[in-house]
C-alpha cells in the first residue's frame, strides 16, 4: 500500500493546563444551557446561520471520511405543512396504542403529545438522511461504513452550532419516517434519522422540570 498523501496536523493553541480546563468549564456551562424547545416564534433566521452551522455538522468524523449524510433544509410553508400532517398522523398512532405503556410513561412528564404545531412554526426545518452508499466525492455510488455513528456525531456537531447561535432546538423523531424522502425529494436509499426544528423560542416557551435533570459525572463515565 503507498502512502496517502498528507499534511502536517493543524496547531492548536499552547493553552496551559489552567486554561484548558476553564475553557472545558466555559463550554460545558455553554453547552447545558440548551434546552429542548417545543414552543417557538415565526420570527425569521437569516438562511446563513443555518448554512454555517450544517457546515460545522459536515466537519464531523465519518467512517472512512465518507460523509453518510445529507440535510435537507425545509423554510416553504407548504412543505412544512406536509412534514407536520404526515407526522402528526404517525403520533397519533404512536400514542394511540403502538407505544408501549412504559414508554408512555417514560414520556409523561415532558407533557408530549401527537400535535406537532413547531413543525410549521419554527423558521427552519432540517431533516437528516443517512447514505448507506455514497462516497467522499458527489456522485461517488459506494460502500459507506459507520453510518449510524458518522451521522449522529455530524447531528451533534449541528445541534450545538445552532445553540451557539442563540438559536432554540428540537429533535423530532416520528416513526416511521419513510414520508420524510417523498416530501423532502431525497431517494428511497436514503434513511431519515431525525428532524432538527431551529428557530426562536416563542415569548410563552416553557421548559418541562423534569427535563433539567441530567445524571452527574459518577454516573456517566468510569475512569479505569
Amino acid at each position: 500500500m503507498t502512502d496517502p498523501a498528507t499534511l502536517p496536523y493543524a496547531v492548536l493553541p499552547d493553552y496551559s493546563d489552567a486554561e484548558r480546563i476553564a475553557r472545558a468549564e466555559a463550554f460545558y456551562e455553554h453547552l447545558k444551557t440548551r434546552r429542548t424547545c417545543r414552543d417557538f416564534s415565526a420570527a425569521p433566521v437569516p438562511r446563513a446561520v443555518i448554512e454555517q452551522a450544517i457546515l460545522a455538522a459536515g466537519s464531523a468524523p465519518s467512517g472512512a471520511n465518507h460523509q453518510p449524510w445529507h440535510f435537507a433544509v425545509v423554510s416553504s410553508p407548504e412543505k412544512k405543512a406536509a412534514i407536520r400532517e404526515a407526522a402528526e398522523t404517525e403520533e397519533r398512532e404512536f400514542y394511540a396504542g403502538k407505544a408501549s405503556a412504559e414508554w408512555l410513561e417514560a414520556l409523561g412528564p415532558l407533557g408530549t403529545d401527537e400535535v406537532k404545531p413547531y413543525l410549521e412554526t419554527a423558521p427552519w426545518l432540517i431533516t437528516v438522511f443517512a447514505q448507506r452508499r455514497g462516497g467522499p466525492n458527489p456522485g461517488d455510488d459506494k460502500q459507506n461504513y459507520y453510518v449510524t455513528e458518522s451521522v449522529g456525531i455530524a447531528c451533534g456537531f449541528l445541534i450545538a452550532a445552532l445553540h451557539d447561535a442563540g438559536l432554540a432546538t428540537l429533535t423530532h423523531t416520528p416513526n416511521p419516517m419513510k414520508f420524510l424522502n417523498e416530501v423532502c425529494e431525497r431517494p428511497a436509499a436514503e434513511k431519515p434519522v431525525m428532524i432538527i426544528v431551529a428557530g426562536k423560542a416563542a415569548t410563552e416557551a416553557r421548559v418541562p422540570v423534569h427535563a433539567l435533570s441530567k445524571k452527574p459525572l459518577d454516573a456517566i463515565a468510569s475512569w479505569l
